[in-house]
């Protein structure tokens, strides 16, 4: 099946982009890193439009509005998450839950069916979800009740963008990411005129709202980010921007990335099952990890590894189904 193939494909990309945001992270706030790539993504989409097509209409107008909304609660959960954690628990939780809200609005409100092999390979997808998130080296402490609720409603607002996509007409085109990206820029550049403002009053200089704060990942405007890398100090020379200029560009290319995977995403929703695209597409981490060892050359843990073959498993079996 086509979609299949394209919700791997889109979700691999999808962990580029995180990879690349996580870098920019290092040298730069992280809501600037989102507001930047939220810009870039609006760009391209802009851009590539006049030659894709594509309707507007109100209804369509109206879940790209709502999509970028689950997209920016996504995003302040996730840096609830990483304020609380452990990560090595609630990262693979966020990521299963991204999974199994769609896939059980695809099978249960949307009427999907799947052959027995398919229904195999969903519960295949969700235990490489869990592998391919899992993050290694990390001690193994019980989460509070506070974070499982923010991980879990992190992953909500994640597999509620992919509902709410899934719901535009195929006529709309690229438009519902148009408005999306439009209402993530507003919205993440307004919160960072405010953080300016503020620094002003307090008598610092507006530039200083750029500087590294907080958790270190540059998440994108959907809510996705490098969450193995997150809580990490970022050692010398272990891939971190050599300027801020770089980090700029880096923010740029993250929203680039971040775009082509949305655009991919949704040609996946609109030939095919949503639960299967979800299922799909939350292996994004493995995105990521791959990148982590070719740029970083970080050792990929033998349970990561296991997870790659099984999400590979799953997308075959998906194809399928």
């Amino acid at each position: 099946m086509l979609s299949a193939g394209l919700a791997l494909v889109g979700a691999i990309i999808y962990g580029a982009a995180d990879f690349l945001g996580g870098l920019a992270a290092k040298r730069l706030r992280s809501i600037v890193v989102t507001a930047v790539a939220a810009a870039s993504g609006l760009v391209i989409l802009a851009v590539a439009f006049p030659f894709i097509g594509g309707e507007w209409s109100a209804p369509d107008i109206a879940w790209g509005l709502l999509s970028s909304i689950f997209g920016v609660v996504a995003i302040a959960l996730l840096y609830a998450c990483l304020a609380i954690g452990p990560m090595s628990i609630l990262s693979p939780l966020t990521a299963v839950v991204s999974a199994i809200a769609p896939m059980l609005w695809g099978l249960l409100v949307n009427g999907e069916t799947l052959s027995p092999v398919g229904y195999a390979g969903l519960a295949v997808a969700l235990v490489a979800v869990v592998l391919v998130g899992f993050i290694p080296g990390q001690k193994v402490v019980r989460p509070s009740t506070r974070g499982l609720l923010m991980a879990v409603g992190a992953g909500l607002a994640i597999g509620a963008f992919l509902i709410v996509i899934d719901q535009t007409s195929d006529e709309s085109g690229l438009a519902p990411l148009i408005v999306n990206r439009a209402t993530s820029t507003v919205v993440t550049l307004a919160i960072v005129a405010v953080l300016a403002l503020r620094a002003v009053r307090s008598g610092r200089p507006a530039g200083s709202v750029l500087e590294v704060s907080g958790p270190i990942v540059g998440a994108t405007p959907t809510g996705h980010a490098d969450l193995e890398h997150a809580a990490a100090a970022a050692p010398a020379g272990n891939g971190v921007p050599a300027s801020r200029s770089r980090a700029w560009w880096l923010a740029i290319i993250c929203g680039l990335v971040d775009a082509a995977a949305n655009s991919i995403l949704l040609l996946a929703l609109r030939t095919g099952d949503l639960s299967i695209v979800s299922a799909l597409t939350a292996l994004y981490p493995a995105g990521t990890i791959l990148l982590a060892a070719v740029v970083l050359r970080e050792r990929v843990a033998a349970v990561q590894w296991l997870g790659l073959a099984l999400a590979l498993l799953a997308g075959g079996m998906l194809a399928l189904a």
